[in-house]
């Protein structure tokens, strides 16, 4: 598996998480959603998806709740 640290920047991958732990993670135990968890769903993702991710987030302001 690829290093996620140095592949994203730290803004993006707080991006990431939060769009994973919202949407990916919405049917995990309340006990299972932290970074940790987060993190192994967005090292499995392309870098195509995880850009495409990044640009929603920021296009409809996912990043910011």
């Amino acid at each position: 598996m690829t290093n996620i640290y140095t592949q994203v920047a730290i803004k993006d991958l707080e991006r990431l998480r939060v769009v994973v732990k919202t949407q990916h993670m919405k049917h995990y135990p309340e006990s299972h959603i932290n970074n940790y968890e987060a993190d192994k769903i967005i090292e499995s993702l392309s870098p195509m998806a995880r850009e495409k991710l990044i640009k929603l987030a920021v296009d409809y302001g996912i990043s910011e709740l």
